[in-house]
């Protein structure tokens, strides 16, 4: 798994540079992460690994007869995965009254998905590999939602939403 790209991370805040940093640690420091997404509230996307370079590593799988190794799209597709189950769970956790929900693990044949509450709403989306080790995937995640549930405030959702808006607009998504 390849880092987000810091392409286009000039003219951010300090607050939405760390966090871009913090997903960077994410990717790189835990075996098996294919893909990663922070998404709002409202389901949209404010921040992802670097679905051009996963789109890469597929294609070079596919071409040796692996099956596709993340969901098919963009990094906006794992959004839509996230944003939903999300959604899911919160639902069932309201008609159960068991409390907010803190994460769902769903393990698959060929890989994992693990959504796990930020703050106010976001949600933090990783897919892993078969193979990854779904304890320390969670630890790492905790961790990232600790660092960054604090400084997720509405003003750098914006930010976010806006720089990721305009990544795309010029080819660059993060």
């Amino acid at each position: 798994m390849t880092a987000p790209s810091t392409f286009g991370l000039i003219g951010l805040s300090s607050e939405a540079r760390n966090l871009h940093w913090l997903l960077t640690n994410l990717v790189e420091e835990v075996p098996g992460i294919l893909s990663v997404a922070v998404v709002s509230s409202d389901g949209l996307l404010l921040l992802s690994s670097d679905a051009d370079r996963n789109k890469e590593a597929r294609e070079a799988l596919q071409s040796h007869g692996a099956r596709p190794s993340g969901p098919r799209g963009s990094a906006a597709d794992l959004a839509t995965i996230v944003s939903g189950i999300g959604s899911l769970t919160i639902g069932a956790a309201k008609l159960m009254d068991y409390g907010g929900v803190k994460h769902t693990m769903i393990a698959m044949d060929e890989g994992s998905l693990f959504v796990m509450s930020i703050s106010d709403g976001s949600l933090l989306g990783v897919h892993g590999s078969a193979d990854c080790d779904m304890s320390v995937v969670a630890y790492h995640m905790a961790l990232f939602v600790g660092r960054a549930g604090h400084v997720l405030t509405p003003e750098l959702r914006s930010e976010l939403r806006k720089s990721l808006e305009e990544s795309l607009t010029t080819g660059s998504a993060r």
